[in-house]
């Protein structure tokens, strides 16, 4: 009888331990971050109200080794709006081929285009950028 009280117990600490566990797994499934890394191709900041934004593009390389053993190169152009503020540089500072680590969270918009249809595209909202030196950028 005392063993199956103790298993009982356990099976009890098992539970509340298990439901911290999924209160934590809940919390984790919330996290819009990201975090790139790469060189800006063109830019244009604007003022809007009191603030001025700029709106850029980013390209990220991922290299790696096909089957074959060549080398293949995959770029991606990342869409980034920063705002004037804590965490970022001077935006008047950022021009083309700047290297930027750039740290947001990515926001879908949506629009209807003139010919009636619905388009869709991905863009990061940054809250902080931080200029990469020239060789830390070329190690990666």
């Amino acid at each position: 009888m005392v063993y199956f009280a103790s298993t009982y117990r356990a099976r009890i600490r098992c539970g509340e331990e298990y439901k911290q566990l999924i209160k934590r797994e809940n919390l984790m499934e919330h996290i819009n971050r990201i975090e790139l890394q790469g060189r800006v191709g063109t830019i244009r900041t604007n003022i809007v109200g009191s603030n001025k934004v700029a709106n850029f593009s980013l390209v990220t390389d991922y290299l790696y080794k096909g089957r074959d053993g060549a080398a293949i190169s995959e770029t991606t152009w990342h869409n980034i709006v920063a705002w004037a503020g804590k965490d970022m540089p001077d935006l008047d500072s950022i021009v083309r081929g700047t290297a930027l680590n750039v740290t947001g969270r990515l926001r879908t918009n949506r629009y209807t285009s003139a010919d009636g249809t619905e388009k869709q595209f991905y863009e990061v909202l940054a809250y902080k950028v931080r200029m990469v030196s020239d060789q830390t950028a070329d190690m990666q």
